[in-house]
């Protein structure tokens, strides 16, 4: 399956554009004495930063493991898009609920409204090439799965972030456009403020989903249960391999994926024979897995591997 536009891509495309956005937002918004336009600029200014924060991390993510790092660096993306759900939530939603509050206290006329409309103009036709870019790069990669479905079993956040702070450009562009509408055109100076608002919930139900997604990553997910099937069946193909009892699994970043089997061997294997009956389970796997770059093999009977997983299956229904 073609890959279409990388990760990497479709940051920098939002990088670049949110940039330039959020230089002419700030400028509307000192020009034309709009709420909506400041906050708008807050918002882009945010999305620019989190850009940054989210090329950094994928850069970080591709480092060789080493002595200290020995399964590699891909969590360092999962903390930096951590960081960057954060940062939405208390600079781009907290300055903008701020922004409404003090122009619903103290309303003030436009005192320029074509250059907003100029630049939220442009703001949509960016904001619009910009998911455009997101989505066929995720749906080049999702496969059969719907896109929420795709967005909750992702091991790269880099891509759906970039695709939920384009959608909340998105909606944040058309809802300063009713409060700059509001206060120009109705004369409701109030407006402008409610729309700095608007677009603070907007953001903070981005940062939540953002939060709740990275927050997962972080703590550690299991793998792609493809990645479990195809250690299973390599297993039980083996010779050696009387019984393969289950694989747990470790997302460790996007294509980093810690795994542990445990299987029984046939009893009239010496301590070399399971050696080398481990060695050709772990050079297959990592053939036909790419993500695997540590693959665990443990001796262990059906009955001690179903004690231990009843153990984990109690206390997940406990929590």
């Amino acid at each position: 399956m073609a890959r279409g536009y990388g990760s990497r891509t479709i940051v920098v495309v939002s990088l670049t554009g949110d940039l330039l956005i959020a230089i002419a937002k700030f400028i509307a918004g000192a020009l034309g004495g709009s709420s909506a336009m400041l906050s708008e600029g807050v918002h882009s200014l945010v999305d620019t930063v989190n850009s940054a924060l989210l090329l950094y991390g994928l850069r970080r993510a591709k480092l060789p493991p080493d002595p200290e790092h020995p399964f590699g660096h891909g969590r360092e993306l999962y903390f930096w898009s951590f960081m960057v759900a954060l940062l939405v939530l208390a600079l781009g939603a907290g300055v903008s609920f701020y922004e409404g509050l003090i122009h619903l206290r103290r309303p003030e006329p436009l005192t320029s409204a074509s250059l907003s409309y100029t630049v939220l103009a442009v703001s949509f036709v960016f904001e619009v090439v910009s998911c455009s870019v997101a989505v066929k790069g995720i749906g080049a990669r999702k496969g059969r799965l719907g896109y929420f479905e795709a967005f909750r079993r992702s091991k790269d956040p880099s891509d759906f972030t970039e695709l939920l702070t384009d959608g909340a450009g998105l909606a944040g562009v058309l809802i300063a456009l009713g409060g700059v509408l509001g206060s120009h055109m109705l004369h409701i100076p109030r407006a402008d403020g409610a729309a700095s608002i608007g677009i603070a919930i907007v953001l903070a139900g981005t940062s939540i989903l953002l939060l709740r997604e990275s927050k997962n990553l972080l703590i550690g997910e299991p793998a792609h249960p493809r990645i479990g099937d195809s250690i299973m069946a390599i297993a039980r193909d083996d010779e050696g391999v009387r019984r393969a009892n289950g694989v747990l699994t470790f997302q460790m970043g996007p294509e980093q994926v810690v795994a542990n089997l445990s299987a029984e061997f046939d009893d009239r294997l010496n301590a070399d024979e399971v050696e080398q009956c481990v060695n050709r389970i772990e050079k297959k796997a990592k053939s036909e897995n790419s993500e695997i770059v540590a693959l665990f093999i443990k001796p262990q009977t059906t009955e001690t591997w179903r004690r231990q997983t009843e153990y984990l299956r109690r206390h997940a229904g406990e929590s």
